[in-house]
């Protein structure tokens, strides 16, 4: 059968480290770290006391103050980053054929402020049952997809994908296969994620999972380096605009990249640990370049999940020197999440933009925080430490993987 081509055609950001598309690629470029002490709540307590929060952002400035009230945090980045990636896309509301337009989106948790204050609420009070009646559409996975259709009059498919940290890279797999198999024109895809909250943290403390670098939280996050203690939690969106390639060339949309392909795999190892030999890593990225029909040694770019875990780092760059062979060594291979912290369900979504601008740019940002090597690292990997590289970029992919042995893997091509 033969498939139509997709293309990316907007692009829209709110991350701990720029409130915009723009923003966030600056601070990606020079290095700039997201992490402070928390605001949103007293950590005083709390074995984490630091976070990559928004910075700056008042959702009052994009959504009215009624219909904020009605959103838990997940879906307002959810609307704003989409209209962000809308209004970049150009595209006309009146002209596209809003039965072929789908929104698919990525969430690991959900509304999880929400449900943590109404719990919290209830329990405070005398067992009487008194629950905001926006209280389950505000907390459901689904609703951010569901509130940017409503928005936009988009009547194409329309829901979330849950797979942890994978949630937004599944979503654009699954949209990039609505667009190939005709069944959509443009999809509006990408995730968002605000767990940064007394529930988040107190949870990801009590697995061991967060680094506890109080004393510096502008280091914590700090990928492949031996010191490395567990990841930063972050919060934010990130939107992309999928679009058939003829659909956008027809409206003489900007074309940033070409989405050629995807891949998933499943670790069936562990709950929160991945395969010590990265064997659901390796299935990913196999199954993710014969999906866009790829040679190994085609690839420039890898943006990986690297989220500065002791374990998850190590097997991720084993399957990719498994994968890629002598060719390992001439990809640039970074982790934003050095900066930006971990978005959960967002990362995919936030990090398939870093590498989509990275080509458009020809500048692969840095994996900051680098001061210590560590010997289960292979040392003729490039992981562009400390610094950004200017280099060509034709083929980039973004890997995130996922509690419950979830894995994602997304290609893109410089449009020739």
């Amino acid at each position: 059968m033969q498939t139509k081509r997709v293309v990316v055609t907007g692009l829209g950001a709110l991350t701990p480290i720029g409130n915009n598309k723009e923003e966030y690629w600056n601070s990606l470029v020079n290095g700039v770290s997201g992490a402070a002490p928390i605001t949103y709540f007293d950590a005083a307590k709390f074995k984490t006391r630091f976070a990559c929060e928004l910075k700056n952002f008042n959702v009052n400035d994009f959504i009215h103050r009624k219909e904020a009230r009605k959103m838990d945090k997940f879906t307002q980045y959810a609307v704003v980053a989409s209209d962000e990636a809308i209004a970049d896309a150009k595209l006309n509301l009146d002209d596209v054929n809003k039965l072929r337009v789908g929104v698919i989106w990525g969430a690991g948790i959900g509304g999880i402020e929400t449900f943590q204050q109404e719990v919290l609420n209830f329990s405070g009070g005398d067992g009487t049952p008194k629950f905001n009646p926006f209280f389950i559409p505000k907390m459901i996975a689904d609703i951010a997809p569901g509130n940017i259709s409503i928005k936009n009059g988009f009547m194409g498919p329309n829901y979330t994908t849950v797979s942890a940290c994978a949630s937004s890279a599944n979503a654009m797999i699954d949209a990039l296969n609505y667009i190939r198999l005709g069944h959509c024109d443009v999809v509006v895809t990408g995730g968002s994620e605000a767990a940064v909250t007394i529930a988040g943290m107190g949870g990801f403390n009590a697995m061991h999972a967060l680094s506890t670098r109080n004393d510096s939280p502008e280091t914590a996050s700090r990928p492949f380096d031996a010191e490395r203690d567990g990841f930063v939690l972050g919060e934010g969106a990130g939107a992309i605009v999928l679009e058939e390639y003829e659909h956008a060339k027809a409206r003489g949309a900007k074309i940033y990249a070409e989405v050629v392909g995807g891949g998933l795999s499943s670790d069936a190892y562990h709950m929160t640990a991945p395969h010590p030999d990265g064997l659901g890593v390796i299935a990913v990225m196999k199954n993710c370049l014969e999906n866009a029909g790829l040679k190994p040694e085609e690839v420039d770019h890898i943006n990986t999940h690297g989220t500065s875990t002791p374990l998850g780092d190590v097997a991720e760059l084993k399957a990719i020197s498994e994968v890629f062979g002598d060719h390992a060594k001439n990809i640039s291979i970074n982790s934003t999440k050095s900066m930006t912290g971990h978005l959960l369900g967002a990362a995919g979504a936030i990090e398939s933009i870093a590498s989509i601008l990275a080509m458009e740019n020809g500048i692969i940002p840095p994996t900051i925080n680098h001061s210590n090597v560590d010997e289960n690292i292979n040392p003729e990997l490039n992981l562009t430490l400390n610094k950004a590289e200017k280099r060509e970029v034709k083929v980039a992919m973004s890997n995130t993987f996922g509690f419950g042995g979830h894995n994602a893997c997304v290609a893109f091509k410089k449009l020739s």
